[in-house]
């Protein structure tokens, strides 16, 4: 029989076979929803294409016991935010920067002891980082000693679990930091003090570093550790500033490994799935990732769009490992193709991957420009491999 789009995914995240290839895609972005589907909400896109659908939800509660509150002058939260928390020692505000070619916003982070800040850009698609907030070595102090670890608001997860029911999956990440981060403690660093100059401090300084890693680590730990309880289907870790086309294995292995796969262990301790996301090179550390002891991994990014997966080598070499997540190249056959090339991309993904199941069909991240006609060929094609009995 026909399972429900919940129980589909989840039998693949728990490395079994479902009655078919699950089909999804990453975060759904605003661009694509608002120019090529009319403005239509997530659900109505996933509805509209027959996917298994994905709600993301990451609420935070602040530790009343602890003089925390919510940001009462935040607004609407930013991609990969939720509600910000404060202390009476740290405070963030935001100053728009006028007369610029982009939306720009310098955010001063305020504490007893001095201020930081950083300058975000953005555009229709994304924001980015044109000023990072960790200029000197001495700036960790300042978190370190002030920065507020947000909690987990298992309520508001739970509420959104019960009301989706069977329609699919609700997956959160664990915390990053606030304004501009990632979910991986490397990732999150490199946000805060820019990868190229965190890669040269790996030589130059590798006990800064490692400080660094450690305070950014103890705040994941302590959103990890007030999960017990929450409905969640699976959390994501990670990123790409740890992928193989940014660091070197030895890098990973130094800097990368050794905070996240502890904050994985914490995450299983609290009965919490986790997919470990690194969009780009793969390769060379697909057994060091999967020895972190995730539950699954993504984004398995092909060459024709910057990374270096052979998706069968890679399933002959971690497929019994972890779910597989991702694998499909977006760029070259969603925009720019025939239906008909698109329906032969998921036939080499599912061939490559699906073997005894554990493999869910998504595009390598995000995608901003597509042709509907080709996201309906994807999907459709996706429902047609299926599993015998």
């Amino acid at each position: 029989m026909s399972m429900s789009s919940r129980r589909r995914l989840v039998t693949a995240l728990s490395r079994g076979v479902p009655d078919r290839l699950p089909v999804t895609t990453h975060h759904l972005m605003p661009y694509f929803l608002d120019r090529y589907m009319g403005g239509m909400s997530y659900q109505e896109c996933f509805e509209h294409f027959d996917m298994d659908p994905i709600t993301w939800v990451v609420p935070h509660r602040p530790d009343t016991s602890k003089g925390e509150y919510y940001d009462p002058n935040q607004g609407a939260p930013g991609f990969l935010e939720s509600r910000r928390i404060w202390s009476d020692s740290w405070r963030v505000e935001a100053e728009p920067i006028a007369a610029q070619q982009f939306t720009t916003v310098r955010y001063h982070f305020i504490t007893p002891r001095g201020e930081l800040s950083m300058v975000i850009q953005s555009n229709d698609y994304t924001s980015w980082v044109t000023e990072h907030l960790i200029k000197n070595r001495r700036d960790i102090d300042l978190i370190g000693e002030y920065v507020t670890a947000p909690k987990c608001d298992v309520v508001a997860v739970n509420q959104v679990s019960d009301a989706y029911g069977a329609t699919g999956i609700v997956r959160g990440h664990i915390c990053c930091f606030d304004v501009f981060g990632q979910p991986g403690t490397w990732q999150d660093a490199c946000c805060l003090a820019g990868t190229q100059e965190l890669i040269i401090a790996t030589y130059d300084d590798p006990e800064w570093v490692h400080a660094f890693l450690r305070i950014l680590q103890a705040r994941k730990k302590v959103f990890v550790q007030s999960l017990k309880g929450a409905c969640y289907d699976v959390l994501e870790l990670g990123g790409g500033s740890a992928s193989t086309t940014v660091i070197s294995p030895k890098l990973f292995e130094k800097f990368v490994a050794p905070y996240d796969r502890e904050l994985i262990a914490l995450a299983h301790e609290a009965g919490q799935r986790i997919s470990y996301h690194t969009c780009g090179g793969m390769m060379p550390i697909l057994e060091m990732v999967a020895g972190m002891g995730p539950d699954a991994m993504e984004t398995f990014t092909p060459p024709g769009m910057g990374g270096d997966v052979d998706l069968a080598a890679a399933k002959r070499r971690i497929g019994d490992r972890v779910c597989m997540i991702g694998g499909f190249d977006q760029g070259h056959y969603l925009a720019g193709c025939t239906p008909e090339e698109t329906r032969a991309a998921v036939r080499r993904c599912f061939e490559a991957a699906g073997a005894g199941g554990s493999y869910i069909l998504c595009p390598s991240d995000h995608f901003f420009d597509a042709d509907p006609e080709l996201v309906m060929a994807f999907a459709d094609e996706a429902r047609k491999c299926t599993y015998s009995s």
